[in-house]
């Protein structure tokens, strides 16, 4: 049996049903098998970059290693931005590289090339996979399969890349089957941890404002055990970006997101509260900011992660921890469980009406924002969205302004998700990613795609992709004519000179994305004010199932609000009250 089938045996035998790929000399063997097996397709892309974001976004929504195949050299290289949103935001992606055969191998040559299109591949994915090795030896290739396999999709998952010689790919390799099904998993933390949930149930039986605060690292947990866990320590939950999908599942206990650019409410929370659980979230700088002594000032903190090393970094940059554990979130959840047998949650009515009236007094949409006179304010938009939006939709949304006014405004009811490249965040991401989420839903569904008038330009390419399966993707283009969130910034330090920011400056294209998606074959639209803005999305949405792009015109210089400007601290916009005014407001509920 050749190498390229044997491979894909594997990954038949792993239950993958789709692989995102580019052709080229060094890996046609492997798509010339894909194609003859019965189980896995194979869907070309445009460039190889989409092909890493389509399998990125295919394995968020099937919790499925997602796969993409590249030929040697540029082929390999143009996957790089597509493998780092896999590796910063914990994604299992296994990508095929073909590579020349051994013998063109330049190896310890002192030469730059050997080979056609040779590139020492593993030395620049190695810092951004948790596993990148060279295949040339076809008897190492079962093994190397196995472990890569087990690499992406155990501990803490992530991609993986596997450079695999032209020569081994159309040799013969010994047919060992049985040897493909063999597990190496990592080591999942800590074992024994009852002593860990009775301090932290004795903690949060001695807390009057306490907050359990739940990342991306929780998503894997069954919502069940959540829901169980959650109820009965009667917390009100926070969620970072990445877990924003577990939203419509907490019912009264989720309080909102917190964070630099995120809702003044849920930053008055964790401002206040006077015990945090963290449990699966990195508390990175856009959850915390720049001033990390600054952050929760009142509360001890409980911080649960699978990642020694983020819990060394915590340490390093100076946020304090209380108690800590190493374990996956599954397991931490079903051990909490396992000790609340006789264990009886406070009384915090009070707390969650103070909540509550947070939520109240600073809301993300507010009448000036609906009340905009000219072209499609963004946080009406997204109000208008949600409601319009069918319960089973999966949202993708890109990078910059559009992603934080996604996160800010959009809420989801129960069937529907919301995924984006959260950490690496590249524009461009959304457009690809939604053709992995339409390959993932089977095209039963519809999937949303937010993206702006700069990012649909890096990947603009995949519109005959969308085109030529006809995908059920609505992309909605947030087209202020600029890249908007770099204005902020260029505003903030630089006197507001927008260079290489704005077409007013004469340098910047500003191509209208209705005439380039009728010139790929796509039906478009326009939303440009706020006249019955709601019926005229859900038209949109919901007239057909075939692909448009419809583009909404928004004012110039859109900007984010609210939005923790660099230097300042979160205690600048979200001030601590003192112990007399939190218990005075918590009394007058």
């Amino acid at each position: 049996m050749k190498g390229s089938e044997i491979i894909v045996k594997f990954f038949e035998s792993k239950g993958i049903e789709t692989a995102f790929v580019l052709t080229g000399g060094c890996i046609v063997h492997f798509i010339d098998s894909i194609a003859h097996s019965p189980t896995i397709k194979y869907i070309p892309m445009l460039h190889e970059q989409s092909a890493a974001m389509a399998a990125d976004a295919y394995a968020r929504l099937t919790n499925r290693a997602g796969l993409v195949a590249t030929t040697s050299g540029p082929g390999a290289t143009n996957l790089l931005t597509g493998i780092c949103c896999s590796y910063y935001d914990s994604i299992p992606v296994i990508a095929i590289t073909g590579q020349v055969s051994k013998g063109f191998l330049k190896a310890d040559m002192p030469t730059r090339q050997m080979g056609f299109q040779e590139t020492d591949v593993i030395s620049i994915f190695k810092s951004v996979t948790k596993y990148a090795v060279q295949v040339s030896e076809k008897e190492n290739l079962i093994d190397e399969l196995n472990i890569a396999y087990n690499f992406a999709t155990t501990g803490r998952k992530g991609p993986v890349l596997l450079d695999i010689c032209e020569d081994v790919l159309y040799g013969e390799v010994y047919d060992n089957l049985a040897s493909l099904s063999k597990i190496r998993t990592e080591d999942k933390g800590t074992k024994d941890g009852s002593f860990y949930y009775n301090k932290i149930l004795s903690l949060v039986n001695s807390a009057s404002r306490p907050a359990l605060i739940i990342g991306a690292g929780a998503n894997e947990v069954e919502i069940s055990m959540l829901k169980i866990l959650v109820s009965k320590l009667n917390v009100p939950v926070l969620l970072t970006w990445g877990a924003y999908g577990l939203s419509p599942e907490l019912g009264q206990y989720y309080a909102g997101g917190f964070g630099v650019t995120s809702a003044r409410s849920g930053n008055f929370i964790v401002q206040n509260c006077d015990l945090i659980i963290g449990l699966g979230t990195r508390f990175d700088t856009h959850e915390i900011g720049n001033k990390v002594e600054d952050f929760a000032p009142m509360a001890k903190r409980i911080i649960i992660d699978i990642d020694p090393g983020e819990l060394l970094k915590l340490k390093q940059i100076g946020f304090k921890i209380d108690l800590e554990m190493c374990i996956d979130a599954s397991e931490f959840v079903s051990g909490m469980i396992r000790s609340l047998n006789n264990f009886q949650s406070k009384d915090l009515s009070a707390w969650f009406n103070l909540i509550n009236q947070w939520h109240i007094k600073y809301p993300i949409c507010n009448d000036q924002h609906r009340n905009q006179a000219k072209a499609v304010n963004p946080y009406y938009f997204f109000e208008c969205l949600s409601k319009a939006l069918p319960r089973d939709v999966s949202i993708v949304t890109d990078c910059g302004s559009n992603l934080i006014w996604t996160m800010q405004g959009l809420t989801l009811k129960k069937g529907q998700s919301v995924i984006s490249s959260f950490n690496h965040s590249p524009m461009g991401y959304s457009l690809p990613a939604a053709i992995g989420s339409a390959f993932a839903l089977k095209n039963l569904k519809p999937t949303i795609c937010i993206i702006g008038d700069g990012g649909l330009q890096i990947n603009i390419q995949e519109l005959a992709t969308i085109r030529k399966h006809m995908l059920n993707i609505k992309i909605f283009v947030m087209n202020n004519h600029c890249h908007g969130i770099i204005q902020g910034t260029q505003s903030a330090w630089l006197d507001g000179r927008f260079h290489a920011s704005s077409p007013e400056s004469g340098k910047l294209p500003d191509p209208d994305p209705c005439e380039i998606a009728n010139a790929y074959g796509l039906r478009i639209g326009q939303l440009s004010s706020h006249k019955a803005l709601q019926e005229k999305i859900s038209c949109l949405i919901n007239t057909d199932d075939e692909p448009r792009l419809i583009s909404v015109e928004m004012l110039h210089k859109s900007q984010i609000e609210p939005k923790l400007m660099f230097g300042r601290r979160l205690e600048d916009s979200h001030p601590l009250l003192s112990k007399e005014e939190i218990a005075s407001n918590m009394l007058t509920q």
